[in-house]
């Protein structure tokens, strides 16, 4: 109560010396009569429609400032400018300003740096401009897939550039009748996915290795570079016989068979098409299967890395009777036409 009556005998004062008051003076002094008999016994807290009333009455009545008691003129002010910027904020901002990027041409810039790991925004900028797609660079640059460290090329990518001068090796086990262990031998052609080689041992020893590296490339069908893992049957003795026959031995890193990935495919194939409906009696009997299974894989099994294509290439029959071949004692057949 003491307040208020203080605030009465300032309003006085004032009047004396600045004349009389207002209607927009009036208006001031009510507001903040009722505001401070709401706050007798608490304090002084100021709600937003009080901000605003006096910030309305400001600017209908800048005068009114020499009426403000309860809140210094400055704050009247600063609230005053601050519903200035929020006014313009809100009618600057309805439908004005740059168009948003629609999400197609956001998830193409996307799929193009994922796709494209050494292109920048620029690069890919020029090849959206040729698309007719008009975007700037500075947006191209904002919905760019972030990387760490340099950009740098996958494997698949790898492969695919040297994949004429690549070969693969690898083995797998088979188990017999009698529980023994058989040990498989596979050659891979990267270029065309061809099967180079198959062979069965029980003894897979570096010598034995090496001799099948002849048997699988003449002298002059050697490739440049032969992949393999770092199993411990590639010895001293390989690599020797590798390196005479002008062929750069490349194991891949430790425990990282998905860098070997062409040849571990065709060992999947092999199980799922072959291995995983028969029971191996012995090494002859696995040899002849495997030599079957390579015959039908090189001629006639479309895989998907050759757009549907074999590794030796099947023509396009349009013309004559289809009939069916059986591989494998049946359990896959070829389809020709006569």
């Amino acid at each position: 109560m003491f307040d208020v009556l203080r605030t009465i005998v300032r309003c006085f004062i004032r009047r004396l010396v600045f004349g009389p008051a207002t209607e927009g003076d009036l208006l001031a002094l009510r507001h903040q009569i009722i505001a401070l008999q709401r706050q007798l016994d608490r304090p002084l807290k100021l709600s937003t429609w009080d901000r605003l009333f006096f910030a309305a009455n400001y600017k209908v009545n800048p005068r009114s400032l020499l009426s403000m008691f309860i809140v210094k003129p400055d704050t009247v002010v600063r609230w005053h400018r601050a519903g200035f910027r929020l006014f313009w904020g809100i009618k600057c901002h309805r439908g004005v300003g740059r168009p948003k990027v629609p999400l197609a041409y956001r998830q193409l810039i996307k799929e193009m740096s994922l796709s494209n790991p050494l292109w920048g925004a620029p690069r890919i900028h020029g090849e959206l401009l040729k698309l007719g797609i008009n975007v700037s660079q500075s947006t191209v640059a904002k919905y760019m897939v972030r990387r760490r460290g340099p950009p740098s090329q996958t494997w698949r990518t790898f492969l695919r550039n040297h994949a004429d001068g690549i070969a693969a090796i690898d083995l797998f086990v088979v188990p017999t009748l009698g529980f023994k262990l058989l040990y498989g031998l596979v050659i891979l052609e990267h270029g065309r996915r061809r099967i180079v080689h198959v062979n069965v041992t029980y003894h897979p020893t570096a010598e034995w290795i090496s001799r099948q590296i002849v048997d699988a490339f003449p002298w002059d069908e050697a490739p440049n570079f032969l992949m393999r893992d770092r199993d411990a049957s590639y010895g001293a003795v390989y690599r020797e016989r590798v390196a005479a026959m002008g062929i750069r031995d490349r194991p891949v890193a430790p425990r990282s068979p998905w860098q070997n990935g062409y040849v571990e495919r065709v060992i999947g194939s092999i199980r799922s098409d072959l291995l995983d409906h028969v029971v191996i009696l012995n090494e002859r009997h696995l040899r002849k299967l495997l030599r079957k299974y390579v015959d039908y894989y090189n001629g006639y099994r479309t895989h998907l890395g050759l757009a549907k294509d074999t590794p030796l290439g099947r023509i396009v029959q349009a013309v004559g009777r289809i009939i069916a071949i059986p591989q494998l004692g049946g359990l896959h057949h070829a389809y020709v036409r006569m």
